[in-house]
């Protein structure tokens, strides 16, 4: 950024330079660059993710679907009717009621799969985080853009009213002369 550059960003922003975060200065290079800082959202965020993030946002989706419960739904429905069953003929179930073996598998699942989801959630959020900072350039940006075309808007006005005003002394100059030379005759 050149000198003027960086005044520029300065008047715009109110602060200086060095005391501006990393974002504002960001926005003021940008700004100043005339280039722009807005980006497809959708597009990935350019952080490749490795093997586990992947699997974490997989088990998070499918836990958190529909065919999951009702697999779930299906699996506990079965184990109680499979072992029901066997109980009632042959007077020995693998897993007799209370299903103990059933709430070790099931207290397994959910321990495991808690904390994946969790982790999914956190790169979630850090997605999130990103976007909102990217949204807080682009917004700041604009808002010094509104500020730059007020101030065009303004110089332009003030530039009208200059041209306004030295016309209206040429017609006040004219109308006297057109008086004076009336009133000499």
């Amino acid at each position: 950024m050149t000198i003027r550059e960086h005044h520029i960003a300065e008047d715009l922003i109110g602060a200086q330079y060095e005391a501006m975060d990393e974002h504002t200065q960001k926005v003021a290079r940008q700004l100043t660059e005339r280039r722009h800082i807005s980006r497809n959202p959708s597009q990935k965020s350019g952080q490749p993710s490795d093997l586990g993030q992947r699997a974490a946002d997989a088990v998070a989706r499918f836990g958190g679907s529909w065919t999951f419960i009702f697999a779930f739904i299906f699996v506990l429905v079965a184990w109680v009717i499979l072992n029901s069953v066997i109980l009632l003929h042959y007077d020995r179930a693998f897993d007799p009621y209370p299903y103990i073996l059933l709430n070790l598998f099931l207290s397994m699942l959910a321990s495991i799969q808690a904390p994946i989801i969790l982790m999914s959630q956190n790169r979630e959020a850090e997605i999130d985080r990103r976007q909102a900072e990217h949204d807080y350039e682009v917004n700041l940006k604009a808002e010094l853009e509104i500020l730059l075309l007020h101030e065009k808007l303004d110089d332009l006005r003030e530039h009208q009213w200059q041209e306004l005003i030295q016309f209206q002394q040429q017609q006040i100059q004219l109308l006297e002369k057109l008086l004076t030379e009336k009133s000499s005759k």
